[in-house]
């Protein structure tokens, strides 16, 4: 997964606002400490789970988003309806 910088920014910000060192945040996640400097420097191929795990304690959440997501969430709602 190639990481847009904008979430490299996104989690050098809050890591910072929240007092952690690359290394105490890499030790919370449960992941290496240099995968918490390739994050925050845009590296092209951190895995999802891993991400995930930084963006976890971080309190941060990635959002999908899409041109077709309402009409997903249409017919997610539709079939959820169905089911009572």
């Amino acid at each position: 997964m190639e990481v847009p910088e904008d979430i490299g920014r996104i989690v050098r910000f809050h890591r910072k606002k929240s007092g952690l060192t690359q290394a105490r945040l890499a030790e919370l996640a449960g992941v290496g400490k240099t995968v918490v400097f390739d994050i925050e420097n845009g590296k092209p191929s951190i895995r999802m789970n891993t991400l995930s795990k930084v963006l976890s304690i971080l309190n941060v959440r990635l959002v999908p988003e899409s041109p077709l997501m309402a009409e997903m969430q249409e017919e997610d709602r539709k079939e959820g309806e169905g089911k009572e």
